[in-house]
């Protein structure tokens, strides 16, 4: 794996080291956002889709308040997969009917909650469509409610984002409950939507599309059987999930969203013609290639004192990387080395390096055999595409800091902190809980 070939990052860390009030001597490691590449991404999808369709952003995939306030001013809405993230959506200022609330473990405080709000609901079981038929009564509210189908079309190549398998933890299974399900929607008149996820990355374009299409035929089964017993359309909502994989190295070919949609129009119109509201909750297709991460290196140590392997001590491991500490085999970036002043150092002659993060286990190693210039202390590591499901899934073993968070417009302007780095006495407080 060699270094990847885009400059724009280094310049990116480089211009920043350049104003002292961006990354002090205490920032040691730090997250790059760009803010350009986020309004990109909603305008990409704005346009593809029909006017009237709902992008609901996934907040598990950059939960940071200041980031999704900017995904609200720019007219679209978030998708919640639990209480605290429903919280962060409605704080961050997204009206209720742009808001999706999608958790698989809803309490029936949780439910009540959301049908108090007014957001968008959509049960994950049918024990839930039982809870949430219960409630109802109690109260009035807006929201839309639908059911989550599991197509059981197959999983892709990275088991733990794949969930329309014969088994998922999640959803209705579609091939046993099939007649279940549509009982359901003719003895309840407020289940009005369906939701379909078939996973992300690793799952290619035909099973995507498999997984809509049996979902598709099924809401077209409901109205039809609805029609028989002379109700109108009563399935009007269609979620499609989010989950369309994206490059993390120059050699990945990822389906664009413009194949994405024309093949969803080829194979299912009726998503097209205004039939019915379409919702997205797209996540890591929005934030991914929009953000790096850089790591001051504090220490090296060489081959001649380590048993033949070259490590490259750095700030940062599993409390920010956990996928690719412990599935390093399916979960990888592309990383380039810049000097202490941020200048990308010459290729000519590379070694092997172990990039080791700080914490106590001998599993904490992000990258394993990497390719790069000869490393010293005080070097920073840009590790690529970091904007998505990385800051997110931040741990607290060891009690790590957890870094700035630094967005930007384009090749550098307009800087903003959009997280400032914690400071030990945030970890008390969090440790502590209320005073």
């Amino acid at each position: 794996m060699q270094q990847k070939s885009t400059h724009t990052e280094i310049e990116i860390l480089k211009a920043a080291l350049s104003q002292p009030e961006l990354l002090t001597d205490d920032d040691t490691a730090a997250v790059f956002y760009n803010l350009q590449h986020l309004y990109g991404k909603i305008v990409e999808l704005k346009e593809l889709f029909p006017p009237t369709t709902l992008h609901a952003i996934a907040v598990k995939a950059m939960p940071l308040p200041s980031v999704l306030e900017k995904i609200k001013q720019a007219g679209v809405g978030l998708e919640a997969a639990s209480l605290p993230e429903l919280v962060l959506a409605l704080k961050a200022g997204v009206t209720p009917d742009k808001v999706v609330f999608d958790s698989p473990v809803k309490t029936r405080e949780e439910i009540r909650f959301a049908l108090q709000n007014h957001v968008r609901l959509n049960a994950d079981s049918l024990d839930e469509v039982a809870r949430i038929a219960e409630i109802l009564p109690t109260l009035e509210t807006k929201s839309i409610i639908g059911l989550r189908i599991n197509p059981q079309v197959g999983t892709g190549t990275i088991a733990i984002t794949s969930v329309a398998g014969d088994y998922s933890k999640f959803g209705v299974v579609l091939r046993v409950h099939r007649q279940e399900i549509i009982n359901l929607f003719v003895q309840h008149p407020w289940l009005t939507a369906l939701h379909v996820h078939v996973g992300s990355q690793g799952c290619p374009l035909p099973l995507l599309i498999k997984g809509v299409k049996a979902v598709y035929d099924l809401a077209e089964e409901i109205n039809q059987e609805l029609a028989r017993h002379g109700h109108g359309q009563q399935i009007t909502t269609f979620d499609m999930g989010g989950g369309l994989p994206v490059a993390y190295h120059p050699t990945d070919n990822p389906p664009t969203m413009q194949q994405y949609v024309d093949n969803l129009r080829l194979t299912m119109p009726g998503l097209f013609d205004g039939t019915y509201r379409l919702i997205t909750e797209f996540g890591r297709w929005v934030h991914l290639n929009g953000g790096f991460t850089v790591s001051r290196v504090e220490y090296v140590k060489r081959s001649t004192a380590n048993g033949g392997v070259n490590t490259a001590m750095i700030h940062l491991g599993a409390d920010m990387f956990i996928r690719e500490c412990y599935l390093p085999e399916q979960w990888s970036h592309e990383y380039s080395l810049a000097d202490a002043a941020g200048t990308r150092k010459s290729e000519e002659a590379t070694q092997k390096y172990m990039l080791a993060g700080p914490l106590c286990f001998q599993g904490d190693i992000i990258g394993r055999n990497i390719s790069l210039p000869q490393i010293q202390a005080g070097d920073w590591l840009i590790i690529h595409d970091t904007g998505a499901y990385t800051l997110s899934q931040w741990s607290r073993y060891n009690s790590r800091q957890m870094p700035k968070v630094i967005g930007y417009y384009g090749s550098g302007d307009g800087w903003e902190i959009l997280k400032p780095r914690e400071t030990p006495e945030d970890l008390w407080r969090f440790w502590k809980g209320k005073e």
